[in-house]
């Protein structure tokens, strides 16, 4: 499942902007969280900054400031404040303090109340650069400064308008930010408005990038080198990257050098010559010419204007004042294609609609281009790229419809994104088709991995298309191939896979791989290589010439390590043995002596441990005793007493070696309660030797614990030693850890502690998490934790989750614990804004709010509404539970009370900051003037149709509730008349089913006490008209009959638009309509056919239609017949016959023997003429090699297999009647071997 894309959400309520202060003065930059518990760092150019006489640094609640103290010009840089994730940049601009203004010269009246202040962006190489201050010219002052903060584009930083005297240098500095560009960017610099200035790069002007990979920021540099007075004008810098575009326009002031001690009117005269000779290049006056202040082209207040609209309207004549007045350097090159734009295209005579300029269409899908053509049996021909494209397969479809002509292709391609063009004759019509690659998802994700340093770890996810490229990060920055191979990237297939070779400390973080559809993220973390002790050393009691075996086993075994005795470390020698083999160290002592007695220590090297042991010497002293010696257990030797515990870690063998003496030799019993432990081979055994019985435990087990008894016996009498024995373990697992609450990335995890802890006591826990459908555990503590509650943080947001717990003791980890609930990251959403009282009354309120901005990955639950009295802390719930509304209406409020109301949204991770209203509402209903808002429809008379339903809604306020009243001219309103249903916003006036008797004026009354407001509506209910009246014939002449009639008495309620006049022969009666929606009421009906007797009928039309009835004329109209003979008019055969003529001649050939080949033309005759073909002028018109064949004019001539011989002229001849013509050509019959032979030549 993909994970869900983290909204990025701003710690910051209140976010630091950039200010400027004078030298010697202090600032404060301050900034609120949206969280009080949030921790903040203040840093100036990426370094922390901490509290010093210098840097004061305060936090109160969720408000931090930073203060700096007498700031100077080594103070102005970039600062920035981090919480959380975000991070937020601003600036120190440092002013100099103002000097006093020199005296400005004679000639330059003004200058001196200017102070220079170098333009931020823009940096110059000489004395006399200078940027302009806010007072040097009026049209400055509109000119809004560039703050970096307010930047919404491509650019951190934009270059400055800047000033430099002649000769002297000046930069002009942009800066790209590319954390969020899959590309690099790429910058043009222009002057005016066209001139590219990467072509002018040389002597005096260099174009400069570098790139920072800690900041990820692109640095583009335009340096001016040896300024000249014509460089001076407008400039445009512009950066673009894939689909994103910025650009910036600054000026460039050139100022000439002052004289020190006055003008030398010869150096005036300069020549403008650049390879340093003086009598070379043209004379140059314009150091004479009085300086003036030149308005820069970006100051202008005027609003932007379109200089191709100005040039397509103007006259020739005004072209170079134009483009002198917008700064116009390449006016020849926008002629030229202001020119090509006033062509104006002709009009298509075979395309009726071409294809659009461009398509799109997604990879995998099919696209139709259509044309529609002029000739419906026209052919065309469809082109990619230049070349036809041939029928084949189901790739390409051909269609003709009608006068439309498609073509579709199937399962585009990224082959398939080019040029296609419809050709039709010589016209043709092109578009460009692009094929657009859909989003590239993720289909298996990235897992969390934890790992040991030095191990090698690959981290893998799946896309859902091959080749796909995709992005890797690691905490926000591009992982690149650097020249330390530190990352490889692999692809195979769909699966990407990010491989680091030998993992530190420092690759630890979260990894994420981004495609243009998804992304992915997971965490790594990389642990120190922990030295686990499989089998420790143990303490040993040996005798005098016995041999001392120390022997530990770790898990690595690469680990050396040293051994130590009393802090001494052990040297081999002759009696002294070390050895390391495998994961086995071994320290052997041979013919133990007194002196070998003490602590031996065992220390691997790089690890902060150590083993350690005793070494016990027993040294048995037997003084002369009579034979008859009693049994002596002698437990004092082994360093212990009767009241000793043994200790035994489970599944360890505990083997306790007991001397003992006595004469005779004694018998030994060994007991634990009343048991009697025998000698034998079990797990739990004993066994006895001369002087010595032994004790021994195989793999102890926790029943095992307990006190054994041993008794030694002989004649002379007995003793008895009890020995207590211990067994530890690790402990039981925890239980189920329950999840008590979840943030935005955390989660508070509680557990209970094992029923038993092993018999040592707990030191701590480790609690694992990982996501709900991953399989890998990753560990969240590497110290045993002592408490039972514990917070788990740098989670995703929306992703489901499981927690484990082990228990830790001194023996060693337990098994893990069940695992818990899933759950689920997510932060509580932020509060609901717009919160506003929409209505009040004497007891209920209504309140309206908007949903909160960000919402977060749960799903909102609802909102919960709250109040209290004024003065008081007690809220109290509107309802009980949560609405999913975002108003409600409060009802049963006490009328006078002064309330304060507030809106809190829940979801899963509980509620939100509250939305409170900001001033406490008086529950008293507010006094308003009935209004009513009249719709604008009705505003006009309404007409509607018998039978038809009329529901008239007019809204209307006021409060308290007005009382409303309809009346109908100047009468109550009846009931039986229309239905009225009045609310407190509204009231509706509805009639089911409309009669004539509706029409009229309904009167709206809205009274309050003494105050009302009327509104009228006019209702028209219309019908059919009926018939007109009085039709007759008032005149018979010719074919023309003219008809009269009178208006009809109903005209439906509304005005009578037309009337329709009909005919009807008497034989047939079928009527056929004369004039339709004709005005007048009188009319003639022509082009009568003679000898029929017609009757007539008119029907009246109004706004609803015809009238059901028509009225006919009760007499008919009879048209008499008059005498006409028809002669037919004589025609003149035509001639069609023509002589024959070729309209396409035979073409000369060149062949290869072996290969049938044919000879074609075109001849056309009336009548068909007779055709022979001839071969060098004999008739071959018999000769079966030859085949002659004709169909519609075409002729060919088919030679099967032609030799050499079948070389020479062939003539073709068409007779007929009226004449003949021939045509004739040349065939050249080439051998196969000739052609076999220049391949070879070749």
């Amino acid at each position: 499942m993909p994970e869900p894309a983290k909204k990025p959400v701003s710690a910051f309520a209140k976010k630091p902007k950039t200010q400027e202060a004078e030298e010697g003065s202090c600032v404060v930059f301050e900034a609120e969280t949206e969280k009080s518990e949030a921790k903040v760092k203040w840093q100036c150019n990426s370094k922390d900054v901490a509290s010093s006489n210098k840097y004061a640094i305060t936090a109160a609640g969720n408000k931090h400031s930073l203060t700096i103290k007498d700031i100077t010009m080594e103070d102005a840089n970039v600062y920035a404040v981090i919480a959380g994730g975000s991070k937020v940049k601003f600036e120190l601009r440092v002013a100099s303090k103002p000097e006093v203004p020199a005296e400005a010269p004679a000639g330059e009246p003004g200058k001196a109340d200017q102070a220079p202040v170098p333009p931020p962006a823009a940096s110059t190489q000489g004395e006399t650069s200078a940027a302009p201050t806010p007072d040097a010219h009026p049209a400055e002052d509109a000119h809004p400064p560039d703050t970096r903060q307010d930047l919404t584009g491509l650019f951190t930083e934009k270059p400055q308008c800047g000033e430099v005297t002649v000769g002297e240098n000046i930069t002009f500095v942009a800066k790209v930010n590319a954390d969020s560009l899959l590309k690099k960017p790429s910058v043009k610099w222009f002057k005016g408005k066209w001139m590219d200035l990467a072509s002018k790069c040389g002597k005096h002007l260099q174009l400069k990038e570098t790139y920072d990979r800690n900041t990820k920021v692109y640095t583009f540099e335009m340096q001016i080198v040896a300024a000249k007075p014509n460089f001076a004008g407008g400039y445009r810098c512009e950066v673009s990257s894939k689909d994103k575009f910025d650009s910036c326009n600054f000026d460039l002031a050139v100022h000439e050098a002052r004289a020190p001690e006055g003008l030398d009117i010869r150096a005036a005269f300069r020549r403008t010559s650049t390879d340093g000779k003086d009598d070379s290049g043209e004379l140059d006056f314009s150091a004479l010419l009085k300086k003036r202040s030149i308005k820069p082209a970006h100051m202008n207040t005027d609003p932007d204007v379109d200089v191709w609209n100005i040039l397509s309207h103007a006259p020739p004549s005004e072209f170079e004042k134009i483009a002198f007045q917008y700064g116009i350097t390449d006016l020849r090159g926008m002629l030229k294609r202001l020119k090509k734009m006033k062509k104006e295209e002709k009009k298509s005579e075979a395309f009726l609609k071409k294809l659009d300029p461009a398509y799109q269409v997604l990879k995998g899908h099919k696209i139709k281009l259509g044309v529609e053509v002029a000739n419906e049996d026209v052919e065309v021909k469809w082109l990619k790229n230049g070349q036809e494209i041939q029928k084949s397969g189901s790739k390409y479809i051909f269609e003709s419809v009608g006068n439309m002509r498609y073509l579709t292709i199937n399962h585009c391609s990224l082959a398939d994104d080019a040029a296609y063009t419809c050709v039709i004759g010589e016209e043709k019509c092109t578009t460009e088709l692009f094929v657009k690659e859909p989003p590239v998802t993720i289909v298996k994700n990235l897992e969390d991995q934890m790992v040991m340093k030095g191990e090698r770890v690959e981290l893998e996810c799946e896309v859902s298309e091959e080749g796909a490229n995709v992005k890797w990060e690691k905490d926000g920055v591009e992982l690149t191939r650097d020249e330390s191979l530190k990352y490889r990237f692999k692809k195979d297939g769909c699966k990407h896979v990010l491989i680091i070779n030998e993992a530190t400390k420092e690759d630890g973080g979260h990894y994420k791989v981004k495609t243009n559809g998804g992304e992915s993220v997971a965490e790594l973390l990389v642990q120190e290589k922990e030295l686990e002790i499989y089998q420790s050393i143990a303490d040993l009691t040996v005798k005098a010439k016995d041999q001392a075996v120390f022997k530990c086993e770790v898990s690595d075994e690469n680990v050396k390590g040293t051994w130590y005795k009393n802090g001494v470390e052990v040297k081999p020698n002759a009696r002294t043995n070390i050895s390391h083999i495998g994961r086995i160290h071994k320290l052997t002592i041979d013919e133990v002596k007194p002196e070998d007695e003490g602590d031996y220590t065992f220390v691997p090297d790089g690890y902060a441990f150590n083993l350690s042991a005793k070494l016990n010497f027993l040294e048995v002293k037997i003084d002369f005793v009579p034979r008859q010696d009693p049994p002596k257990i002698h437990l004092d030797c082994m360093g212990r007493t009767s009241d000793s515990t043994i200790i035994v870690v489970a599944g360890n063998k505990l083997r306790l070696d007991v001397p003992i003496t006595g004469d005779p030799s004694p018998t030994v019993i060994w007991t634990k309660g009343e048991k009697v432990i025998t000698e034998g081979d079990g797990r739990v055994h004993v066994e006895s030797t001369k002087g010595h019985c032994i004790f021994t435990i195989e793999g102890a087990e926790r029943q095992d614990e307990g006190i054994y008894s041993v008794v030694v016996r002989n004649p002379a009498g007995e003793d008895t030693a009890d020995i207590s024995v211990k067994v530890v373990d690790v402990p039981d697992p925890p239980q189920a850890p329950k999840i008590l609450s979840v943030g935005e990335d955390s989660c508070i995890v509680q557990w209970e502690p094992p029923l038993f802890n092993g018999g040592d006591p707990i030191i701590g826990y480790v609690v694992e998490r990982k996501k709900l459908r991953s399989y890998r555990w990753m560990r969240l503590n590497f110290d045993p934790y002592p408490e039972t509650t514990f917070e788990a943080r740098r989670m995703i947001e929306g992703m489901a989750y499981e927690m484990r717990v082990y228990a830790v003791n001194n023996i060693g980890m337990s098994h893990h614990s069940p695992a818990s609930q899933p759950f689920v990251p997510v932060a509580p959403t932020s509060e609901p804004i717009g919160l506003h009282v929409e209505d009040i009354s004497d007891t209920s309120i209504t309140l309206k709010w908007r949903a909160p901005e960000r919402i977060g990955a749960a799903k909102l639950e609802g909102y919960g509404v709250e109040y209290c009295k004024e003065g008081t802390d007690e809220w109290i719930p509107a309802i009980q539970g949560l609405t999913e509304r975002s108003s409600m209406t409060i009802k049963n409020l006490t009328t006078g009370d002064k309330l304060l109301f507030r809106v809190r949204a829940y979801n899963m991770a509980g509620p939100s900051s509250p939305a409170v209203l900001a001033q406490p509402v008086t529950i008293r209903e507010i006094m308003q003037r009935p209004k009513i808002w009249l719709p604008r429809n009705l505003r006009q008379t309404l007409i509607k149709k018998v039978g038809e339903t009329v529901n008239i809604m007019i809204p209307f306020q006021g409060k308290p509730r007005p009382k409303v009243t309809w009346s109908k001219d100047g009468e109550p309103l009846e009931p039986s008349i229309a239905s009225v249903r009045n609310s407190d916003f509204d009231s509706i006036l509805f009639i089911r089913k409309t009669e004539r008797k509706h029409s009229g004026q309904y009167d709206l009354t809205v009274q309050i006490e003494n105050v009302e407001d009327t509104a009228k509506v006019m209702l028209q209910i219309v019908d059919l008209p009926g018939p007109p009246e009085v039709l007759k014939i008032a005149d018979v002449w010719g074919f023309n009959v003219a008809l009269e009639w009178k208006q009809p008495k109903d005209n439906g309620n509304c005005e009578i638009s037309g009337y329709t006049v009909q005919k009807a022969d008497k034989k047939t009666m079928e009527w056929f309509t004369v004039h339709d929606h004709y005005r007048r009421t009188h009319c003639v009906a022509s082009d009568l056919i003679m000898g029929n007797e017609y009757i007539f009928r008119v029907f009246s039309i109004n706004l609803v239609g015809l009238s059901p009835e028509p009225l006919t004329t009760k007499d008919s109209v009879f048209i008499q017949k008059s005498g006409i003979d028809y002669k037919s008019p004589t025609y003149r055969e035509h001639d069609f016959s023509e002589a024959p003529k070729f309209t396409h001649p035979l073409v000369n050939k060149s062949i290869i023997a072996g290969y049938n080949a044919t000879l074609s033309c075109a001849v056309r005759g009336i009548p068909k003429p007779k055709v022979t073909w001839y071969k060098n002028k004999m008739d071959i018109s018999n000769e079966a090699k030859y085949r002659m064949l004709s169909k519609q004019g075409i002729l060919t001539l088919e030679i099967r297999k032609p030799c050499p011989f079948d070389g020479g002229v062939y003539m073709c001849k068409a007779v007929n009647d009226k004449g003949e013509d021939v045509v004739e050509c040349k065939l050249e019959v080439r051998s196969q071997i000739a052609k076999e032979e220049k391949k070879e030549a070749q």
